[in-house]
């Protein structure tokens, strides 16, 4: 937990700022349970990092600085990753139904990622699955960028390693190969 803020007492921030900031997220949003999670979210981020705030007659500011970003941050990702209804979009579905032969499937991903050591399966998941920049990464683990970039490599190897490895029949033999992942492209550092 972190420490206790003395001069800013959590519970009166919340009362005095809540509705002006529940305004402001209303104006940004137009929709009053996005505004509600908002608020929410700018005041969990006050929770966990507000006490590095050094001139506390800032908290305000703080406070609205922090929601808008968190606005932002959600409008890059909803544009990024469109939600739409089934129904909308049943025209475009493919009536087909999938085919595995040589494809990897999420399940056996997911699967050779559990497997991958503990100290690479982070920075592979933010990277790839949360679509995390290595800088961002570096920060969230508190870990240097070269020791990201490593960590990547070296769990992606890992799982390259167990895909291409051969499935064991019950008895010991090989039953089948397993597909082989396909080389991941690097991202560019943003």
């Amino acid at each position: 937990m972190h420490p206790m803020r003395t001069d800013v007492d959590f519970e009166e921030l919340v009362e005095a700022q809540h509705a002006p900031l529940y305004r402001f997220a209303l104006c940004l949003t137009r929709n009053e349970t996005d505004s509600a999670d908002l608020v929410q979210e700018t005041f969990y981020v006050w929770a966990a990092k507000g006490h590095q705030l050094e001139d506390k007659t800032k908290a305000k500011s703080w406070l609205f600085t922090t929601l808008h970003r968190a606005f932002h941050a959600k409008r890059r990702r909803a544009v990024r990753f469109p939600h739409h209804e089934l129904d909308e979009v049943a025209s475009e579905l493919s009536q087909d139904p999938p085919r595995l032969g040589g494809q990897l499937d999420w399940e056996m991903v997911s699967a050779c990622l559990a497997k991958v050591d503990p100290v690479f399966r982070a920075p592979v998941s933010l990277y790839y699955l949360e679509d995390y920049a290595y800088n961002d990464i570096a920060q969230i683990l508190d870990i240097p960028l070269g020791t990201v970039k490593s960590r990547i490599a070296r769990g992606i190897m890992q799982m390259q390693r167990m895909l291409s490895e051969p499935e064991p029949k019950p008895n010991g033999a090989p039953l089948s190969s397993k597909p082989t992942l396909i080389p991941l492209k690097p991202k560019s550092v943003r």
